[in-house]
């Protein structure tokens, strides 16, 4: 799992240059219309960068993303002054795609366990595991005491030492989106936990952790997907519930 944290404040500020550098917006959108060559470049970019960062992590220097897209590093500048501008565009764009798969699967499937797999099974399949942005993934150990409760996620247990926990809703509520994902992703898990089919120890943190360690990066995509869809159903039956 390859998800870093690269200096997401600096994506803001460097927000202030984009306008002076390429007439956009700090999301690396435009108010006016690109050419045609222009749009197909960032099309490139766009594509090339979820590559890569897939590979490599969100740590992988705006070099790569440009031999991959096969233009020059200066055409990836002018339309992300920062490499986190564009860090924070991709993760953006795969937090939006991760909520999506989770509303489709609550509003689509009736049985909750049915709903938790679909989204777990979509989502890996899609690749979205690699690209999970850090603020939602950061992860860290528990501290002696749990979280104060205004600052838990919805629908997250109180957790003693030694497990993992996400980071607390206040630092994500504004962020890409984050708040959003976890709250739907929150409803598959209390569904499914309230139907008795998931254990009563899963957090929503526990889910996305899944989305992010059953999506290995292999060179070949035929041995990528199989090893996915291998994890995912081993995962899977360790998030079921058992009867006692």
């Amino acid at each position: 799992m390859h998800v870093q944290d690269s200096r997401w404040s600096s994506a803001v500020a460097s927000g202030a240059t984009m306008s002076a550098v390429s007439g956009g917006r700090p999301d690396g959108t435009r108010t006016t219309p690109l050419r045609v060559d222009a749009q197909r470049n960032l099309e490139h970019v766009l594509r090339a960068a979820r590559e890569v960062f897939g590979e490599l992590g969100y740590g992988a220097p705006m070099e790569d993303v440009a031999r991959r897209a096969r233009v020059g590093v200066g055409t990836v500048y002018r339309r992300f002054p920062s490499k986190d501008v564009l860090v924070r565009r991709i993760a953006e764009e795969e937090t939006s795609r991760l909520t999506e798969q989770a509303r489709a699967a609550l509003g689509q499937e009736d049985e909750p366990w049915s709903a938790l797999s679909r989204f777990l099974r979509t989502s890996v399949a899609s690749g979205a595991g690699r690209l999970l942005p850090p603020q939602v993934l950061r992860v860290g150990v528990a501290e002696e005491r749990g979280l104060p409760e205004h600052a838990r996620l919805p629908q997250q247990r109180t957790q003693p030492a030694g497990e993992l926990r996400l980071v607390s809703e206040e630092r994500v509520e504004d962020d890409g989106g984050a708040a959003e994902l976890l709250d739907v992703v929150g409803q598959l898990v209390e569904r499914a936990r309230a139907a008795g089919e998931l254990r009563a120890d899963v957090s929503v943190s526990d889910v996305l952790l899944v989305i992010a360690t059953a999506a290995p990066s292999l060179p070949d995509a035929a041995q990528q997907a199989a090893a996915s869809a291998r994890l995912l159903d081993i995962l899977l039956e360790g998030l079921r519930s058992r009867p006692s």
